[in-house]
C-alpha cells in the first residue's frame, strides 16, 4: 500500500479522495492554483503544493509541474480524480516514466476508449451491443448523408471526441442534415480540435443507464447500474441506483456486457460503461446499446457506494498498489436505493447561467451525505465548474430514498450566491420522476414549470422584514417601545429586482404586524421563539443588506438604502453588462458602429460555456468599455449605446 499519494485535482473530488486515503492511513498531498490557495481540499491534505495560476491551463493541466510536486514531496502515486488530466494518456505515460504509479487505467486502455468511433468498433468485436450507426473514417458529406439514409431518421450526429453534448445534433428530416452537420463539425472543432463526427440511430424514448465496472488489468467485476436519465442539455442533474424498472434478466445482460467491455481492453481501476436504453416498451435485454466508456471515477459514484457498501476510492488505491480485485462478482449485492443531486451555483430562471459569489453561509442537514469542496466563506470561482456539492441519500426503497432526498434539499442552506436548489427540489417532487417514468427528455418537456422561481410565502417576506429591522432576536423591555402607542416603520426590500414596500407596526417587543403590498398582514409573536401566523419562523442568514430566509429552498432579499435608490433612479438604460463573471472571448462591437436588435456584440466565456451578448435595440455603439481577453465580473459594463433620440 502507498505511504503517500498526490491528488491532481481540486474541489469535492479532491476532498473525497483525501478522506478515503486518510481512513486507510495514507498521507495526501494537495495541489492548488492561485484561486484555490485557501480551498477546502488544501486544508484537508497533509501537505499542499502551489502549481500555478488560476486558469486550468496554468495549473491543473500542467502535468509536468504536478509530477514534479509528487516527486518533491515523496508521493508514490498520483490520483487524477475526474476531469483535468484524468483521461489523458500522455499524462499517464509521463507519471509512469517518472517512476510513479498512476491510480487509474493504463494509457493503452484510455486511448482505446478515447474516440467514440474506435471504441464502438472495439466493442462490436468484443460482443457488446452498439447503436446502429456509421463510425467510419471517411468524413465526406456524401458518405455521411448516405449513412443517415441507411440508418433511418431520426439520427444523431455526434463528435467522435469529447462529451458534454458538444458537437451533437438531432436531425429529424433529411433536409436538415447538411446544416446540422456543418454546425456539429464547427462546434466539435472549437471544443475538441477535431471536427470528425459519427452518425447513429436516435432512440425515441432514451434512457441513460450506466454500469460501474472495476478491473485489475486481467479480470473485472461490475457493481451494478446507475440511471442518469435526468439530464438537461446532456448534463446529468440527478442520478440514482439501481435503475427504476430494472429486471434481473436485463441487469445480468448489461453487467455481463460491461465486464466484457472492461476485460477487452485489460482495464484496471474504476470505470463506467455508458449505455443508451430504449425505454419505450420497458427495460428488456435486447434494448440497450454501448454509448461510451469513461475511463475514470464518475461524479455520480456515491450512489453505487451507497447501495453496495463499497468504497470505490479505497478499491482504487488497493488495486493500484498491486492487490487483486477486492471482491468476486458473487460477493457483490444491492441494498436499498440511492439518489444523488448536483447542487450548482447557477441562475436557473435566467437560463441556467453559471454564477459566482462568496458563500456567506453553507450548511447541510443530518441524514444525507454531502460531498463538497467548499465551506461557508469560500468563493465560487469563475475559473472552474460551479458545483457547490453533491447531496446523496439512501433508503430501503426508492420511495424512501426519494423522500429523504426531497427533505435533504429542503433543509440545505446556501446564502451568498444563487443556486439550482429549487430546481432540484422541483425535480425530486416531479410526479413522473417519482413514479420512475424517466427518460432523457423529462426535464425538457417540463422545463418552464421546473425552472420557475418559487414565490415566497407571506410569512417568508414578513420574516425578511423583521430581520432587516433587527427584530428577529429575543426582545428586551424596550424593543418596539413607543411613547405614543404603536410604533410604525416602513421599509423597501427587493427580490430579483422587484421592490416590496412593507409596513411594520410594533405593538410591543413581542408582537408585530407586518403588512405586505398585497394587503395581507402577518402577525409575528414571540413566546419562546418567534412565530408568524402561528408558524415557527424559519432559519435565516444576513450579510450586510442581503437577507436569506431558508424556506422554499432559500429566498434572498435586499434591504434598499433610500439614498442608493434615489441615485439609481436616474441611471440610463444603454449599458450592456456582463450577466455573469467570465472571459470576454469575442468582442465584435466597435465605437460608432450601427447595430440592430439581436446582433451579436460580444461573446462571454464562463465555466465551460459560451454566452452571446446581443444588442437590445437598434442603435449606435457609443463606447466599448472592455478589451477582448479581459476577465470581468458580473454586472461589469461592456458596451454603451448612444442615447436614443
Amino acid at each position: 500500500m502507498f505511504d503517500k499519494i498526490l491528488i491532481a485535482n481540486r474541489g469535492e473530488i479532491a476532498c473525497r479522495v483525501i478522506e478515503s486515503a486518510r481512513a486507510m492511513g495514507v498521507k495526501t498531498v494537495a495541489v492548488y492554483s492561485d484561486a484555490d490557495a485557501g480551498a477546502r481540499h488544501v486544508a484537508l491534505a497533509d501537505e499542499a503544493v502551489h502549481i500555478g495560476g488560476s486558469a486550468p491551463a496554468e495549473s491543473y493541466l500542467k502535468g509536468d509541474v504536478i509530477i514534479a510536486a509528487a516527486k518533491e514531496t515523496g508521493a508514490q502515486g498520483i490520483h487524477p480524480g475526474y476531469g483535468f488530466l484524468s483521461e489523458n494518456p500522455g499524462f499517464v505515460e509521463a507519471v509512469e516514466a517518472a517512476g510513479l504509479t498512476f491510480i487509474g487505467p493504463s494509457a493503452k486502455a484510455i486511448r482505446a476508449m478515447g474516440l467514440k468511433d474506435a471504441a464502438k468498433a472495439l466493442m462490436e468485436k468484443a460482443g457488446v451491443p452498439v447503436v446502429p450507426g456509421y463510425h467510419g473514417s471517411d468524413q465526406s458529406d456524401a458518405v455521411l448523408v448516405k449513412a443517415a439514409e441507411e440508418i433511418g431518421y431520426p439520427v444523431l450526429i455526434k463528435a467522435v471526441a469529447g462529451g458534454g453534448g458538444k458537437g451533437m445534433r438531432l436531425v429529424e428530416r433529411p433536409g436538415d442534415f447538411a446544416d446540422a452537420l456543418a454546425s456539429a463539425r464547427g462546434e466539435a472543432k472549437t471544443a475538441f480540435g477535431n471536427p470528425d463526427v459519427l452518425v447513429e440511430k436516435f432512440v425515441e424514448k432514451p434512457r441513460h443507464i450506466e454500469v460501474q465496472v472495476f478491473g485489475d488489468g486481467t479480470r473485472a467485476v461490475h457493481l451494478f447500474e446507475r440511471d442518469c436519465s435526468l439530464q438537461r442539455r446532456h448534463q446529468k442533474v440527478i442520478e440514482e441506483a439501481p435503475a427504476p424498472g430494472m429486471t434481473e434478466e436485463m441487469r445480468a445482460a448489461m453487467g455481463a456486457a460491461a465486464v466484457r467491455a472492461a476485460e477487452a481492453i485489460g482495464y484496471s481501476g474504476a470505470g463506467t460503461i455508458e449505455f443508451i436504453v430504449d425505454g419505450s416498451q420497458g427495460l428488456r435485454p435486447d434494448g440497450f446499446w454501448f454509448m461510451e466508456m469513461n475511463t475514470r471515477l464518475q461524479v455520480e459514484h456515491p450512489v453505487t457506494e451507497a447501495i453496495t457498501g463499497v468504497d470505490l476510492v479505497e478499491w482504487q488505491l488497493r488495486v493500484a498498489s498491486g492487490e487483486p480485485l477486492p471482491a468476486r462478482q458473487e460477493d457483490l449485492t444491492i441494498t436499498g436505493h440511492a439518489f444523488e443531486a448536483r447542487l450548482y451555483a447557477e441562475d436557473v430562471p435566467a437560463g441556467f447561467l453559471p454564477a459566482t459569489g462568496r458563500l456567506s453561509h453553507l450548511a447541510f442537514p443530518e441524514g444525507a451525505r454531502a460531498d463538497t469542496g467548499v465551506r461557508s466563506g469560500d468563493v465560487i470561482s469563475p475559473f472552474y465548474d460551479p458545483m457547490v456539492a453533491k447531496i446523496i441519500t439512501h433508503g430501503a426503497t426508492r420511495e424512501i430514498a426519494l423522500k429523504k432526498l426531497s427533505a435533504a434539499l429542503d433543509a440545505t442552506q446556501v446564502a451568498g450566491t444563487v443556486t439550482n436548489l429549487a430546481f432540484l427540489g422541483a425535480l425530486a417532487g416531479h410526479p413522473g420522476f417519482g413514479a420512475g417514468d424517466v427518460d432523457t427528455g423529462l426535464i425538457g418537456r417540463d422545463i418552464d414549470t421546473l425552472a420557475a422561481a418559487p414565490e415566497p410565502a407571506a410569512e417568508v417576506v414578513a420574516w425578511a422584514a423583521m430581520v432587516a429591522l433587527g427584530l428577529d432576536g429575543v426582545p428586551d423591555a424596550l424593543t418596539g417601545f413607543s411613547l405614543w402607542g404603536v410604533q410604525v416603520r416602513r421599509l423597501v426590500l427587493t427580490r430579483d429586482g422587484a421592490e416590496i414596500a412593507i409596513r411594520v407596526a410594533s405593538h410591543s417587543g413581542r408582537r408585530h404586524e407586518i403588512t405586505l403590498p398585497s394587503g395581507e398582514t402577518v402577525v409575528a409573536v414571540f413566546d419562546t421563539v418567534w412565530r408568524l401566523n402561528d408558524r415557527a419562523a424559519p432559519a435565516h442568514h444576513r450579510t450586510g443588506n442581503r437577507i436569506t430566509v431558508f424556506a422554499g429552498y432559500g429566498q434572498a432579499f435586499d434591504l434598499v438604502d433610500p439614498i442608493d435608490r434615489a441615485a439609481a433612479a436616474g441611471a440610463g438604460g444603454n449599458l450592456i453588462e456582463a450577466p455573469m463573471p467570465g472571459l470576454v472571448k469575442v468582442l465584435s462591437a466597435k465605437a460608432g458602429q450601427e447595430v440592430t436588435a439581436g446582433m451579436r456584440l460580444a461573446v462571454l466565456e464562463a465555466m465551460k460555456m459560451e454566452h452571446a451578448l446581443l444588442a437590445p435595440r437598434d442603435g449606435v455603439v457609443a463606447e466599448v468599455l472592455v478589451e477582448e481577453g479581459a476577465q470581468v465580473e458580473a454586472g461589469a459594463p461592456l458596451i454603451r449605446l448612444e442615447d436614443e433620440e
